[in-house]
């Protein structure tokens, strides 16, 4: 069994297992918390939706879009890539590459990049989203491009970093970490601080790298394997990575969360807690999303804060800090908010019917969604104005 069809398989494991735990335990045996009412107290709309292309038929890309401020962009897996105004949702130029997309877009320096399942990597001129150039990694990418200035950083699910130039793709430099028999089904995308890279892998490592020539900097063991079986000996640090300043926050299935210094690798500190989604922070607090779909709220200095189980077995996203609230997409199409001070659920929608490609993006004053199905929608934050002449008039939240 080749290591494309072994990662699909689980990845269909995982959801035949009811979108639960990743495999076994007893949660699997227990179907979808059931959503319950509550008092909403945010006032969420949906400001606009549109159709990016054909959907991945449940096959666990990692398409999600980006923003640059000016425009969000979007990928499908049927090769289009469109950009748009985010906060009309207008569509400003759309590019059909007929190859098949399974990661992206990576935005930056006036570039979109995307990356295929067979290799491909494609660089698109933001201003009109016409080909900068092509090339090939052989593999197939499953995190985010990362650019920053002349540099393009794409990881693939055989366990390489490549540097490409972002002038014409050619190949600046590329490591590689050895991947264990049996992995999950995702990658980390890597986080840039500064002039390094930071990026996670399959045999639960975390490795910072110079941006500018791939010199390892620093290692770190996030989730050491452990058992006697391959599925028992899962480590991989696949789930959102997110930094504040020099601190970088990560976690590892069957593992550990934990905090470093960009600059050393230093473990601030570290909490068992199992997560494959992974984490986002922001300068008070960090979120987790753990394997059974718990929501878990740390101080940033790891101190618990709060949890909240709404979410139990039902295949949540990853998390994003949104405004004043933790935002988080399930398997059924609905978004959650939750209070970032105490976990209580300030409002939900539905996004539509199926699960998300990936985690909610915050563009500008925007909260974007890409569903599995090719669609995206756009959700905006509204508070009352404070009286004036004798009128409250609601406003939309900048």
């Amino acid at each position: 069994m080749n290591r494309m069809t072994r990662l699909l398989l689980l990845a269909l494991l995982c959801l035949v297992a009811g979108g639960c735990g990743v495999f076994g335990g007893k949660d699997d045996e227990l179907p979808p918390k059931e959503l319950v009412d509550f008092e909403r107290r945010l006032d969420v709309r949906k400001v606009w939706s549109a159709k990016v292309g054909k959907g991945s038929e449940l096959l666990r890309m990692s398409l999600m879009p980006a923003g640059d401020g000016k425009r969000v962009y979007a990928a499908s897996y049927d090769g289009k890539v469109s950009a748009f105004d985010p906060e009309t949702g207008k569509l400003a130029w759309r590019q059909e590459l007929e190859i098949k997309l399974s990661s992206g877009p990576g935005v930056g320096n006036g570039m979109v990049v995307v990356a295929g399942p067979n290799g491909d990597v494609v660089a698109l001129r933001a201003e009109d989203g016409s080909v900068a150039w092509r090339t090939n990694v052989v593999g197939e990418s499953l995190a985010s491009p990362q650019i920053r200035g002349d540099v393009v950083i794409i990881y693939t699910i055989n366990g390489i970093l490549h540097a490409r130039s972002a002038l014409d793709g050619s190949a600046r430099w590329s490591i590689e970490q050895s991947s264990p028999a049996l992995t999950l089904r995702g990658s980390a995308t890597p986080l840039i601080v500064g002039n390094t890279v930071i990026a996670g892998f399959d045999n639960g490592r975390l490795m910072a790298v110079s941006l500018a020539d791939g010199v390892t900097e620093w290692e770190a063991m996030m989730s050491p394997p452990s058992g006697r079986s391959d599925l028992e000996r899962l480590a991989d640090v696949d789930g959102h990575m997110a930094n504040v300043g020099q601190d970088i926050y990560a976690a590892g299935y069957q593992g550990r969360v934990a905090s470093l210094a960009a600059e050393s690798g230093q473990v601030l500190w570290a909490r068992e807690i199992s997560s494959y989604v992974g984490i986002a922070a922001d300068w008070n607090n960090v979120y987790i999303v753990a394997d059974n779909g718990e929501l878990i709220a740390l101080r940033r200095n790891g101190s618990d804060l709060w949890r909240q189980d709404t979410l139990l077995r039902r295949n949540p996203t990853a998390p994003v800090a949104f405004n004043n609230t933790v935002v988080v997409g399930d398997f059924e199409g609905y978004v959650h908010f939750f209070n970032n001070e105490d976990g209580s659920t300030v409002a939900r929608l539905r996004a539509g019917g199926t699960l998300f490609s990936g985690a909610p993006v915050v563009v500008g004053t925007r909260l974007i969604v890409q569903s599995e199905d090719g669609s995206l929608t756009a959700f905006a934050v509204t508070q009352p104005k404070r009286p004036g002449n004798g009128q409250d008039v609601a406003a939309e939240k900048t």
